[in-house]
């Protein structure tokens, strides 16, 4: 583990332990992105925002922690883009159409409802997204986020981004407890990325700072993590030179 890594490893550990020391948050939610008590007013919050009311697409996790504004934006009625869990398909991405739902929003937006009605989709059959929902462990005011470890998030923009469908047009936000928004230095690397609003249950903060990777860095990536992610491998042997394939 390199000393970045240590260094996320450690703010995660701290605010896992606060949120559960305080009670913000279920019991069991230590190394998970966190289901804190007051996401529906985070989706409250954040579908009052001129940045919302102007999306049509929104692309978000299957975290619980983000349900009530999947929820929210099916309700709104904007085209919902839901990764697979652990992007564990060609095709990484449930469409959630609100013109063509079989179940009430609330239903759709869970995990086992998209599953059920969604449509999967990969980067060519996708609409530019026009908002970001990312789930995060920690976050700070200049937009610097960690999200549990297992580089999903960052994998899941950096593919949207080579396609061109997150661009600097795009919001990327992230909804967290108050006690997730940290004041300390947050490391970050090459395939990191920086949020550009967080919304709490009370506040929103407008995030100066703007890191986006140019699309997926390879570099970063184990052999093993491109085989199992398999858009991934399939993007890789793409660009594998000729006379290697």
């Amino acid at each position: 583990m390199s000393d970045i890594d240590q260094a996320k490893e450690a703010v995660r550990d701290r605010v896992w332990r606060l949120l559960e020391r305080e009670g913000a948050v279920p019991e069991g939610s230590y190394g998970k992105i966190p289901g804190f008590y007051g996401n529906e007013a985070t989706a409250e919050r954040l579908a009052e925002l001129d940045v919302w009311k102007r999306a049509s697409t929104v692309k978000a996790n299957p975290d619980w922690a983000q349900l009530p504004i999947r929820t929210r934006a099916l309700q709104d009625g904007k085209l919902l883009y839901m990764a697979v869990p652990r992007m564990a398909s060609l095709k990484p991405f449930y469409l959630l159409d609100p013109a063509l739902l079989s179940l009430l929003p609330e239903e759709a937006a869970e995990k086992k409802g998209a599953e059920q009605i969604a449509r999967r989709v990969g980067v060519d059959g996708m609409r530019p997204v026009d908002v970001v929902i990312c789930g995060s462990v920690a976050v700070n005011r200049s937009g610097a986020r960690i999200g549990k470890g297992a580089g999903y998030s960052d994998l899941e923009v950096a593919l949207l981004i080579e396609a061109g469908l997150v661009t600097e047009e795009t919001t990327i936000v992230a909804p967290v407890h108050q006690l997730q928004v940290i004041d300390e230095e947050i490391p970050e690397t090459e395939h990191d990325f920086s949020v550009d609003l967080i919304v709490t249950p009370n506040e929103v903060i407008q995030c100066e700072r703007r890191q986006h990777p140019n699309g997926i860095v390879w570099e970063d990536l184990t052999a093993e993590k491109v085989e199992a992610i398999p858009v991934l491998g399939k993007l890789a042997r793409a660009q594998l030179p000729r006379n290697l394939i």
